[in-house]
């Protein structure tokens, strides 16, 4: 069967997102990605090998079938009646982008800090980011509001189109797994710093050239939001590697140069000091402000990416 992608598909589940978000009910795809990962893990933990080995056969047994999985529903749904079939594969790529869910939980948090409710703004923050949220001050907040927002434009819109282009709806759910895996398993704790090793490089290798691609869009939606295109993707080349993560630095960095402001520096992971380096030091600290500024960056560059999506999808 035939995944490529066709003109109307795109568009269609671009704008179901931005209409109505992030849709949170049992039968999302990825809750069911959740599940088997907690369902697959204690069998594969219990194999006779290290936890490297046994990790990295969970990993290579899991990312494939969700492909498959995917290639059979589609080729179900086409035997049923192509209208039939269209429609999946609008559900299924609307599942897969949350340009609208991203704005939205950055909003809340901007809306309860500008409220001054700091201790519920972190307790939104600890839903969405993985460091010690306890103790951080209304500006580490707001950064890491910002942060997140700018490493989830990768992770929520620029790497599944990415992958939706060059191999279609199998290969962009597949890339949703590679991601979940790496979100449920891919801490450098004493749990996970082995049996989650090849789920986390996996995710670090699917990343890498869409990370690297974001520059460019952030950098062209800058330049017509604040004419500072010139200045993000100077920044994120320049200092895209300044981050812990392979990845997270790029689109960091270009936001960093877009909206002027510093971001990066030491967080708190799992009760560990983690030093990372500023990126955009020369910046002023992030406001609660800018919140609302890098929601527009982020859904500017999901536009412009989708549409380069599209374009390609519908010329080639």
């Amino acid at each position: 069967m035939d995944f490529s992608l066709s003109y109307d598909i795109l568009p269609a589940a671009f704008l179901l997102d931005m209409l109505i978000g992030d849709p949170r009910f049992a039968h999302h795809p990825v809750r069911y990605m959740g599940k088997g990962i907690e369902a697959a893990e204690p069998f594969f933990r219990r194999l006779p090998v290290n936890a490297k080995i046994s990790g990295g056969l969970f990993a290579l047994s899991l990312i494939p079938a969700v492909w498959l999985i995917t290639a059979l529903i589609l080729t179900v749904s086409a035997g049923i009646h192509p209208l039939f079939n269209k429609g999946v594969e609008i559900l299924l790529l609307y599942f897969c982008i949350s340009c609208r869910g991203l704005e939205s939980a950055a909003m809340e948090i901007h809306s309860i800090l500008r409220r001054g409710c700091l201790q519920k703004a972190r307790e939104k923050l600890a839903m969405i980011v993985g460091r010690d949220v306890r103790h951080l001050s209304e500006k580490a907040a707001a950064r890491a509001s910002v942060e997140t927002v700018a490493e989830n434009l990768v992770d929520g819109v620029i790497s599944p189109l990415f992958f939706l282009l060059i191999g279609g709806i199998p290969l962009m759910m597949t890339y949703k797994m590679v991601n979940t895996l790496d979100s449920m398993v891919g801490y450098k704790n004493e749990k996970y710093r082995d049996f989650g090793m090849i789920s986390a490089r996996t995710d670090d290798i699917a990343n890498y050239l869409p990370a690297r691609i974001s520059i460019i869009f952030i950098s062209l939606a800058a330049q017509i939001l604040n004419r500072k295109g010139k200045q993000a993707f100077e920044k994120g080349r320049k200092e895209g590697r300044r981050h812990a993560s392979p990845n997270a630095g790029f689109p960091e960095a270009a936001f960093a140069g877009a909206l002027e402001i510093k971001l990066g520096g030491p967080n708190i992971y799992h009760g560990k000091v983690v030093d990372k380096p500023f990126i955009g030091e020369n910046y002023r600290e992030v406001k609660v402000r800018d919140i609302p500024r890098a929601c527009d960056l982020m859904l500017l560059s999901s536009l412009l990416f989708c549409l380069a999506v599209w374009g390609t999808a519908f010329f080639i």
